[in-house]
């Protein structure tokens, strides 16, 4: 590398990619072929450097971000190992946003192509540079031609093929580079091996060089016009280009290999080292303050036995232990290779550090020396898709719960934890099952607190059809002073949506004025659980006469006749059960509208509608209003249809009357319960 290319310090790439794309491999085996670790290990014995958790390892996926870092030729890098799991992806676009470069990690299968989709929106969005390496080539039975078609329609940006296979038989035994145009043979837990170009080769090679030289000449006038005039252009300025075209993020350069033998690993390493935009880059992409020193935390976590850890890149100046950040002092800082942290006494910019026990600073925050700033792009959180009730296993935690669930949210803001009145449930939401069966585990291990999950109770409500009058007088003596209150009152439903009202029209102090109030608490306190078991709503009560006792009567007697007067009427009232009914957007790609439109009819849906998608080319927006009941694995089903890459939105709308079967499933397994 020339000193021109050298960088101000060191970069940091990412791997991103769907679940069992097998970037764990590749980070591995990426560390191994630079030397930073002594052998490589392997998911399946569970001895990788990332994936060191307990529930990365039970599940045998990532569970979060795994960094490590790796000397290469002389040049530092931070590897940062997103993981795939889509109900994760929020932690992975964090990650991506302290990146200098990513790398997306997919398999050579054109079914699951369809899967990169909301991963390379996301980077064009924002506008990340990045570049495609098909791993598992080594068992591969599929033209590369076809995966380059099928990759070319999920990415908004124009791929580069770096390589073409050498192929023997069946099996792929190399490649050959379409720069420098050195054919290479692949050489398992080596570096690849030099070799003479095959004869056989050749005509597409010419033809996918041709194909490279095009794309980019489509960003350089010179380029083109040498092309045009027939002339080739020397290497170095196809290599500048291309440089060039990934930091404006242009185009997407593709790479070919396999990580578990090795192959191609070295030339991922060698296409990283020339290719990837330096510090300053990202630090104009983000808009960055010109403030020296700065940090910012991309992901936070809670380590057993350590504290809080706050995972951040230093964009400026150099950070020491002991100085302050954030208006705070640093107490610990660390190194960190998967599970294994190393105390660093000074970090310097581009490097990835973890700062111990900072407590105030959260994901996405900027430090200064003497601030936290919130950053001008960041990602927002999605709204959440999926609920768990979950409750302490031993009561005497219950308090304990609700601190744990508020640190857990902290470390992934995609969760989110709420106290549902009208059930009494605790529910944990987020992206998915796993997602939650983690943050299950997380509780467990990080804060020793065990916790049951079920799935959340559905908030129904009732009201009534038909009004009524009602007398209630209540009575009770004991010895001394007594408990006496009569009261008459009107009820009468009211218009969807309008709630409860309470009116006093007594007249001549039939109640005193003092008592009237405790006369609405008490029919609030039946409202709580009507005749059905469900909170009542849409109904006007009015107190219209009553009778007191000048030494017997009380507020908590009124209290109770006005309990009574709701408990002796409601159900002549002719109760009704209501259901919430949410409004609903999915967003899919236009090849599978037709399945979601059968999706939400099968599930007591109204569709509404369905135009293009507003913001992502190629998808369809599905409108339809939900039965709140519907929600629950409805996130389930619509990856199930779309290969993991379908979402939806949703909103409460309005409370509408359920009747039949299914309302009566309802009443009576409320009264089971």
């Amino acid at each position: 590398m020339t000193a021109d290319r050298r960088p101000a310090g060191p970069r940091c790439v990412a791997l991103i990619g769907p679940q069992s794309a097998g970037k764990t491999s590749l980070a591995e085996a990426l560390l191994s072929a630079a030397g930073a670790i002594p052998r490589k290990g392997t998911i399946k014995d569970g001895n990788t450097v990332g994936d060191s958790s307990d529930e990365a390892r039970a599940r045998q996926m990532s569970t979060e971000v795994n960094m490590a870092r790796y000397s290469y030729l002389g040049e530092d890098w931070s590897l940062l190992d997103c993981p795939g799991a889509v109900e994760l992806s929020y932690l992975s676009e964090t990650s991506l946003m302290v990146a200098d470069a990513a790398v997306v990690v997919c398999e050579p299968v054109i079914d699951r192509i369809a899967s990169l989709q909301p991963v390379l929106r996301t980077l064009n969005d924002l506008a990340i540079p990045h570049m495609v390496f098909i791993n598992k080539m080594d068992n591969a039975d599929i033209r590369v031609r076809d995966l380059m078609a099928a990759l070319q329609e999920v990415s908004a940006r124009k791929l580069v093929l770096r390589q073409v296979p050498i192929r023997d038989g069946e099996d792929i035994t190399g490649y050959v580079d379409l720069i420098s145009e050195r054919a290479y043979k692949y050489r398992p837990g080596q570096a690849s091996e030099l070799i003479q170009m095959p004869g056989d080769i050749q005509d597409r090679e010419q033809e996918a060089r041709q194909e490279l030289l095009e794309t980019l000449a489509d960003f350089d006038d010179a380029l083109l016009e040498q092309l045009l005039e027939e002339v080739q252009p020397a290497r170095d300025e196809i290599y500048d280009q291309l440089k060039k075209d990934l930091a404006g993020d242009l185009i997407v350069p593709v790479l070919l290999g396999a990580a578990e033998p090795g192959f191609g690993v070295t030339r991922l390493l060698k296409a990283l080292r020339h290719d990837v935009p330096t510090l300053d880059a990202a630090i104009d992409r983000l808009g960055l303050p010109d403030s020296t020193p700065l940090a910012q935390i991309f992901a936070t976590s809670l380590v057993p036995h350590a504290g809080r850890m706050s995972y951040a890149r230093v964009w400026r100046g150099n950070v020491s232990l002991g100085q302050t950040l954030g208006g705070l002092k640093i107490g610990g800082m660390y190194t960190v290779n998967g599970g294994q942290t190393d105390r660093l006494d000074k970090a310097g910019a581009g490097e990835i550090v973890a700062f111990n026990r900072l407590e105030g600073p959260q994901t996405g925050d900027l430090l200064t020396e003497d601030a936290v700033k919130t950053p001008e792009l960041w990602p927002e959180a999605p709204e959440p898709v999926f609920g768990l009730a979950v409750a302490a296993e031993n009561r005497g935690d219950e308090v304990k719960l609700t601190g744990a669930l508020q640190r857990l949210c902290e470390e992934d803001r995609s969760l989110r934890y709420a106290h549902v009145e009208d059930t009494g449930q605790l529910v944990l939401e987020g992206q998915g099952e796993i997602q939650l069966q983690i943050a299950v585990d997380h509780l467990r291990r990080k804060f020793n607190v065990a916790v049951t999950g079920s799935r959340p109770e559905v908030p129904y409500k009732e009201t009534i059809r038909k009004p009524k009058r009602q007398h209630a007088r209540f009575k009770r003596q004991t010895g001394g002073h007594g408990q006496f209150a009569d009261v008459t009152v009107e009820i009468a439903p009211l218009a969807r949506g309008q709630g409860f009202t309470f009116t006093d029209k007594v007249v001549g102090g039939a109640v005193p004025r003092g008592f009237i109030p405790a006369v609405e608490r008490g029919v609030q306190d039946y409202l709580s659980r009507g005749p059905l078991g469900f909170p009542v709503v849409d109904l006007a009560v009015t107190l219209v006469d009553g009778q007191h006792h000048s030494v017997d009567s009380s507020e908590q007697a009124f209290r109770t006749a006005g309990r009574q007067a709701m408990a002796e009427a409601l159900p002549d009232c002719q109760p009704i059960l209501l259901e919430e009914i949410w409004k609903v957007s999915i967003g899919v790609p236009s090849e599978h509208t037709p399945r979601m439109q059968r999706l939400l009819s099968t599930r007591r849906g109204q569709i509404q509608g369905f135009d293009s998608h507003p913001s992502w080319d190629g998808w369809d927006q599905v409108d339809a209003f939900l039965p709140r009941s519907e929600l629950a694995d409805l996130i389930v089903e619509i990856r199930s249809l779309t290969q993991g890459v379908g979402s939806y939105n949703a909103s409460f709308d309005h409370l509408a009357e359920l009747a039949g079967r299914e309302a009566d499933k309802v009443v009576e397994q409320r009264k089971e319960a």
